[in-house]
């Protein structure tokens, strides 16, 4: 909303110009260089996107006398006449129609550089842009091409394609009228408080609550579900929980979740199973005792040495 502010009022090259050391003497002065100044009452912000942040934008932005449409083809209907909003059904209407056009919609393959050239040429001329949601929204070249046409009157842009912006180099660089800030438009001190709050409040339900139905950011839920996780060791091998420490209840720590089914821990490391005791000595095999051998006859056939043969006593 002060992007938008700034673009209508352009406190920011107005605050430039006395920084500067211009003095303003007289009316004509204040006409030269407020050139450009537009009337918020009466005209028509678009806002492309009504998720969290585009509700609270238009919600303020009809506080200052703004008439608010918008276009999200993903709310279901009746949502406008809930926040006493305008709906369009196309981009084509909403930026017929808009005196100052506001992206708060995420970024993916079918709305890359959504402003572009063809886009701009469909918004009323002299107009003013606002994006503060992704840089890849806009396609940086047609913007500075209209801005040096005058077709688009201003732009202000807090997330940029490529980041950090370099105002030295780019299309921007030489464009007239261009606004930037360094992706800052989110930041306060009590909001980097309250993103800390955020963070340690959810590791708390984390371990004090169910996983993952006490989440409210949980990307990986469907993991946590029962029979989804895998199983490293079988249930014998893995060492017997413990009761909780005196003090606790049964839901705290983590792994006491109060009428959960148990599942098994998943860790990236194996698990270490107690070693095996050691084996009772087995006693030495018993050696069979060696048997004399046998000594038979010369003149004795045996039936089981076909090598021997027996001579004959007949003299020739």
């Amino acid at each position: 909303m002060c992007l938008i502010l700034n673009l209508y009022r352009r406190t920011y090259w107005l605050a430039n110009m006395v920084r500067e050391g211009k003095k303003f003497t007289g009316p004509e002065q204040v006409r030269e260089a407020a050139a450009g100044c537009a009337r918020i009452r009466g005209d028509t912000l678009g806002i492309v996107g009504l998720g969290r942040i585009g509700s609270a934008v238009a919600l303020r932005a009809k506080a200052f006398g703004f008439n608010v449409i918008f276009y999200d083809p993903y709310l279901p209907d009746g949502i406008e006449k809930s926040l006493g909003l305008t709906r369009v059904y196309t981009l084509q209407d909403l930026l017929f129609q808009s005196d100052c056009v506001s992206l708060h919609c995420s970024l993916n393959e079918h709305n890359h550089h959504l402003i572009n050239e063809f886009t701009i040429k469909q918004m009323r001329p002299g107009a003013f842009l606002v994006n503060t949601a992704r840089g890849g929204l806009v396609d940086d070249e047609g913007l500075a091409a209209a801005l040096k046409q005058g077709r688009i009157r201003a732009a202000a842009l807090d997330v940029h394609e490529n980041e950090p912006f370099n105002v030295f180099q780019g299309p921007l660089k030489d464009a007239p009228n261009v606004l930037c800030t360094p992706h800052a438009a989110f930041y306060s001190d009590a909001s980097a408080q309250e993103l800390r709050e955020m963070a340690a409040s959810e590791i708390r339900r984390a371990i004090v609550g169910r996983i993952p139905d006490c989440l409210r950011n949980c990307v990986n839920k469907d993991y946590f579900l029962p029979g989804s996780a895998p199983v490293l060791a079988p249930p014998a091998a893995l060492p017997t929980p413990q009761p909780p420490p005196a003090g606790y209840s049964e839901g705290m720590n983590g792994g006491y979740y109060a009428g959960a089914a148990a599942q098994a821990a998943h860790s990236t490391t194996a698990v270490h199973e107690p070693p095996a005791p050691p084996l009772p000595p087995q006693p030495a095999p018993v050696q069979p005792s060696p048997q004399p051998p046998i000594s038979l006859p010369i003149n004795t056939s045996d039936p089981a040495n076909h090598q021997l043969k027996q001579e004959s006593s007949d003299v020739h």
